[in-house]
């Protein structure tokens, strides 16, 4: 009978060994997941500061140029502009904290929603293959942050070649990416400026919105201005914008959506 019962008690106290250890374990995971939560960056995306305004800036096109060539037409645009200094540094870009252009201010040159050329002088010089285009050209400030007054763009159709024009509804509501783009490097991985450009079309709380999406994480923006993104690791960044209505369904047109990846690096 005593070796049943020290039997019985060596039982015990092995299944309670067993037991305290798998709790621990199954405690211990707990925690070092719950570390790894803790330790994760968390993005934000918050408006930008007020930048200085051009109220008067124009920018215009005096004219354009196309060459057949054998690999496919040469485009030279010969803008105006008007009120605004191209190649000057915008006077709080020093404070900004945010990717800079050493050259100055200059125009965003962007076909069909493609990622956008700088230029530092009037005249843009561009490739293009036969086909129908949509031409933004927009003033920058020296950090990239667009010029968002009433005559500071121009926009138009263009096609080229032996095709059937397909012209798109420049009275539509229209969403243009502009930044981020490229790599960052060094301090400008700390605050990365999202900004885009919009066409007939304003945002508002209870009104058409832009979605924008950045490593998964998800914001909306109901306003027309520059946003600071922070809490990025380094690597890859993916970001998509969307243009949605109050119901958040997709305003159509054929640039609403779109997504880009940048590089960020130590």
């Amino acid at each position: 009978m005593k070796t049943n019962v020290t039997k019985l008690l060596a039982l015990l106290f092995a299944s309670s060994m067993i037991i305290g250890c798998t709790s621990n374990q199954q405690s211990g995971e707990s925690a070092e997941e719950a570390a790894v939560e803790e330790s994760a960056p968390t993005i934000t995306l918050t408006k930008a500061p007020a930048s200085p305004e051009y109220p008067d800036a124009q920018l215009s096109k005096l004219g354009v140029t196309t060459t057949a060539t054998d690999s496919g037409f040469v485009v030279d645009y010969n803008f105006d502009v008007q009120n605004y200094e191209l190649g000057a540094q915008t006077e709080d870009a020093a404070t900004r904290g945010i990717a800079n252009s050493g050259k100055g201010q200059h125009i965003h040159y962007i076909v069909n929603n493609g990622p956008y050329a700088a230029h530092y002088m009037p005249g843009v010089n561009d490739m293009l293959d036969e086909g129908n285009y949509v031409v933004l050209a927009f003033l920058s400030r020296s950090y990239h942050e667009s010029v968002k007054s009433e005559g500071a763009f121009y926009v138009e159709n263009l096609t080229l070649g032996d095709v059937e024009a397909n012209d798109a509804d420049l009275t539509a509501p229209h969403l243009f990416y502009s930044r981020p783009k490229g790599s960052y490097k060094g301090d400008d991985t700390k605050k990365v400026m999202l900004d885009f450009y919009l066409l007939n079309t304003t945002l508002s709380a209870d009104g058409n919105k832009v979605r924008a999406t950045i490593n998964g994480t998800e914001f909306m923006i109901d306003e027309w201005a520059p946003h600071y993104i922070e809490g990025l690791e380094m690597g890859t960044v993916t970001i998509k914008l969307e243009l949605i209505d109050a119901d958040g369904n997709a305003v159509p047109g054929p640039f609403n959506s779109v997504e880009r990846t940048v590089t960020l690096e130590e």
